[in-house]
């Protein structure tokens, strides 16, 4: 009995310290065959659940990626911009985020020259050429270490940071990159013709502007009928008066052609005063608008443009009224020097100067006999008496 309980007890210490798996294998494997099969295939399993089989190789062991192992290998997107065209900081990145900092998330804590210092040393390990390969490793080795060089010098740094949100004062200080230059070399010549061309179209335009002021002025009067004393001049009367001939001429033949036509009489249509004068002058303004379109010359410089009104014609008649000019005001001088009188061709000038070119070429010439008459280049009262003349 009492050998019966010893064995008892040893066989439960010794189920007890044999592993889970085995003992329910063992179990198992008994009670379905009761063979020490079992036994021998349970103890050909290891503990870490390897077979001893070579049925199937065990697979190789993956190789961590770039990212698994916590390495950027394009940094440069996450080192944020700057506005820095001369490069005097870190150029268009930001020195923070090169160094694996970023200002908008720290808030009132901004990391220290410690934490600035163990970032270089981690990114500078990782960078260097002797350590790393790559094509653009010397390159962001670069730019770490001028970041590194920012960032721990007090004074460029609180440059740095004051800079940051004030571009304009970065250029009023440091400038820009942008570079001006030249565009292609255009040819001269055709430049030249172009510009002599766009000149002699304006001179001609601007001349028959300066003529049609004075038509329009001219056939307003002549429509209206003004007379001397209201702004109107012989011209427009003389031009009033022929234009009246030439609509009675016209009513005339409607006449004819009506009374020809028809034999019933139109009944006249009641109109005012007023009424008629306005119906008067829209029948009579064809007439004169066509009479002063044939007048090509008004005086005074006022007439329609020819070949003579081109840029080019006018540019080559500079240089010989210059020369022309100088040699008169040379001659005038030279015989006030010697006390001489003056002489027609001297009165004249003068008499041009004081009333200006406009007023000359407009007065007849009996008008002009007496300007010079008058001396009204002596004082400004004697151009205000023959004014008033």
């Amino acid at each position: 009995m009492s050998r019966t309980l010893l064995a008892s007890c040893l066989l439960v210490t010794f189920l007890s310290s044999l592993p889970a798996t085995a003992v329910a294998e063992d179990a198992a494997t008994g009670a379905g065959s009761g063979g020490g099969t079992a036994a021998e295939d349970s103890s050909s399993n290891f503990a870490d659940g390897s077979s001893t089989t070579d049925d199937k190789p065990s697979a190789p062991p993956k190789k961590k990626t770039a990212k698994q192992d916590g390495f950027d290998p394009d940094p440069e997107k996450t080192w944020g911009t700057f506005y820095d065209p001369q490069s005097v900081f870190c150029g268009d990145y930001d020195c923070y985020k090169i160094l694996g900092f970023d200002h908008e998330t720290w808030g009132d804590s901004p990391p220290d020259s410690k934490l600035i210092t163990r970032s270089y040393r981690s990114l500078s390990r990782r960078w260097h050429p002797d350590k790393n390969r790559g094509k653009q490793a010397k390159d962001r080795f670069v730019k770490i270490n001028r970041a590194y060089e920012i960032l721990t010098n007090n004074e460029k740094r609180e440059e740095y940071d004051y800079l940051r949100d004030r571009p304009d004062e970065y250029f009023h200080k440091y400038g820009s990159n942008v570079l001006y230059k030249y565009a292609p070399k255009s040819d001269t010549a055709f430049v030249i013709l172009l510009l002599l061309s766009v000149g002699c179209a304006f001179t001609w335009f601007a001349q028959k502007a300066k003529w049609q002021t004075v038509a329009d002025r001219l056939v307003q009067a002549s429509v209206e009928g003004l007379g001397l004393k209201d702004g109107g001049t012989e011209e427009s009367l003389e031009i009033r008066d022929e234009a009246l001939e030439m609509l009675a001429a016209k009513r005339e033949a409607e006449k004819i052609v009506a009374a020809e036509g028809s034999s019933t009489p139109r009944k006249k249509e009641r109109l005012t005063n007023k009424e008629k004068r306005l119906k008067e002058q829209d029948e009579l303004r064809p007439f004169v608008v066509k009479l002063v379109s044939e007048m090509k010359d008004f005086g005074a410089g006022h007439h329609q443009p020819t070949w003579r009104d081109l840029l080019v014609v006018k540019l080559a008649k500079v240089l010989p009224a210059l020369f022309l000019m100088l040699m008169t005001q040379g001659k005038y001088w030279t015989r006030r020097a010697r006390g001489m009188s003056l002489n027609d061709e001297e009165r004249e000038m003068l008499t041009r100067r004081a009333v200006g070119e406009v007023a000359w070429y407009a007065s007849s010439e009996e008008d002009r006999k007496e300007m010079i008459k008058r001396e009204v280049w002596v004082s400004s009262e004697a151009l205000e008496d023959w004014r008033e003349w």
